[in-house]
């Protein structure tokens, strides 16, 4: 970003803390914390991002920023008091956030800029300078809200692309990266996450995945290959409590149905310690 260019953003911030109908569309045990949601306005754009956190919480010192997959367009708005999501709202990292609210945690779900809201959200586009600033500006505002935190970026399946490629562009203030999922074959908006990209990040890399993931985009034999050639942590999660729905979709064990819990308390002890364990099984 050229220098000066962050004095440009402007942020408008809806809070819509602690009441069930500050989320829309259906029960929703997120919830129950405090959501809100900022837009960053950017020269000729916006950047939707909704923060959860404990109700009440005051002092913050971590930020884990969600990067949700396919097609990774969100969708959020604000209607009547209520946060509303156009989509991805079961993607794995969304709908488990909650399990990553311990003390001084919060969360920030990064939607697709709004110029990117219909159609596809290329992968060429993620790798882009343009695409660096829209995620700086949204740092950019959650620090003047929140302060400086400790920021781990995560994606899931397609989102691993958005958050290899915004930690490339917004090192050394991101410290980690975690990819869950990640979509090494490639599908109809790019390529994928590239073992070369991973290769040239400059900070820790989590890798986490299912041992029997079904979807054909994100074969865990590639990731477990790429871990031991980088010599990066890798968590396998084994086991899964009613799986459903297209392989490739967050309810099956691409989205580590059921180990959503086991899953997250793994990657938060990666995040403050450095160390996860191998695999997490029944």
């Amino acid at each position: 970003m050229r220098p000066g260019a962050l004095r440009r953003v402007v942020a408008l911030v809806l809070v819509l803390a602690a009441p069930p109908a500050a989320l829309a569309q259906g029960k929703d045990p997120n919830a129950a914390f405090a959501n809100e949601l900022l837009v960053a306005q950017l020269p000729g754009r916006s950047i939707a991002a909704l923060v959860t956190h404990r109700p009440g919480a005051r002092n913050f010192t971590h930020a884990v920023a969600l990067f949700p997959g396919s097609p990774g367009q969100v969708g959020l708005s604000a209607e009547n008091g209520e946060i509303k999501f156009r989509g991805l709202r079961g993607n794995f990292l969304v709908r488990a956030r909650r399990h990553f609210l311990e003390n001084g945690f919060l969360t920030v779900v990064i939607d697709a800029p709004s110029d990117y809201q219909l159609g596809v959200f290329p992968h060429s586009f993620r790798a882009s300078e343009r695409y660096g600033e829209d995620i700086r500006g949204v740092l950019a505002e959650v620090t003047k809200r929140y302060g400086e935190l400790d920021w781990t970026f995560a994606g899931h399946s397609e989102g691993t692309v958005s958050a290899v490629q915004a930690t490339r562009m917004t090192a050394p203030r991101v410290k980690r990266v975690v990819l869950a999922s990640t979509l090494t074959g490639g599908n109809f908006q790019g390529p994928g996450v590239r073992y070369s990209e991973v290769k040239a990040l400059s900070v820790p890399v989590l890798w986490v995945h299912h041992r029997d993931d079904p979807c054909r985009a994100t074969p865990y034999s590639t990731v477990k290959d790429w871990a031991a050639e980088l010599h990066a942590s890798l968590l396998t999660v084994i086991g899964s409590k009613d799986p459903r729905g297209d392989p490739c979709e967050a309810r099956s064990e691409h989205g580590f149905a059921g180990r959503e819990v086991q899953t997250i308390k793994a990657i938060l002890a990666w995040i403050r310690t450095g160390q996860s364990p191998a695999e997490i099984s029944e």
